[in-house]
């Protein structure tokens, strides 16, 4: 094959703004050009990216490359990713690129990534309506559940949604109506919140996905002292004739294991 420029670009509105070469948030043309060295040299360093040269192209923020000659499993690769979403084969490295961005895109459907090559019959995409993913990873189940964390954004122009800091430090965005923010009376912007979801969670990675709010939840951390003694009191009369709860819990169950 001869030699093949090929562009990566990033189309991202998320910042109320269309990226561009004119304009781009440090942190994420940090984070890009990153992903694209990782993406080209691969796992078995194929290209050497420490002294190639390239362009910067208008519209989206694109990267173009010099033509690449000697990538037969980069070339492979690409095809690989347009005959399929299972990323089954793909260069590890690549492949780690693909998911964190098939994971950025599902966050925000504002982000896109596109990459494409002149030997490719058309444009390989990354995007909220893509599904790239590992096989070990294809353990997708819908879920409700109750989350909590800290509302860090609230709103958004086109689509609403909210930004949700977990006990884990990682960041869920959660989509909505708009109505039921407009309805809701609640300041809750950098506060923390009691969330109902609906979602697709991972049963292997824990990892949750395509969240939508159904309903903010009221809560209180404060500990009810009468109530929390009243329980105690009618826990310690109904087991009073136990003498060994965990044994009665264990035969229950029908025995030790």
């Amino acid at each position: 094959m001869e030699a093949q420029r090929i562009t990566l670009s990033l189309s991202d509105h998320s910042g109320g703004f269309e990226t561009s070469p004119a304009r781009v948030r440090l942190a994420d043309l940090a984070r890009f050009a990153s992903d694209v060295q990782i993406f080209l040299r691969g796992d078995a360093k194929e290209v050497d990216t420490k002294d190639l040269e390239v362009a910067i192209q208008k519209g989206s923020l694109a990267i173009q490359t010099v033509p690449l000659m000697g990538a037969p499993r980069l070339f492979a690769d690409l095809r690989a990713l347009l005959d399929g979403e299972l990323l089954e084969g793909i260069d590890a490295k690549r492949q780690e690129v693909i998911e964190r961005w098939q994971k950025m895109a599902r966050q925000s459907r504002e982000l896109a990534y596109k990459i494409s090559a002149p030997f490719l019959e058309r444009p390989v995409i990354v995007s909220a309506d893509t599904d790239y993913r590992a096989d070990d990873a294809d353990q997708w189940v819908q879920v409700e559940r109750y989350i909590r964390g800290e509302i860090q954004d609230l709103g958004g122009a086109t689509n609403a949604n909210a930004h949700v800091r977990l006990p884990d430090g990682t960041t869920l965005t959660v989509t909505t109506e708009k109505n039921l923010l407009r309805d809701d009376k609640e300041n809750r912007l950098y506060k923390t919140a009691m969330l109902r979801i609906r979602a697709e969670y991972n049963v292997l990675t824990r990892e949750l996905r395509s969240a939508r709010l159904i309903e903010f939840v009221e809560y209180t951390t404060k500990v009810d002292e009468e109530e929390l003694e009243r329980l105690t009191r009618r826990g310690a009369s109904a087991w009073r004739d136990v003498a060994d709860p965990t044994a009665w819990v264990d035969e229950l169950r029908g025995g030790k294991h």
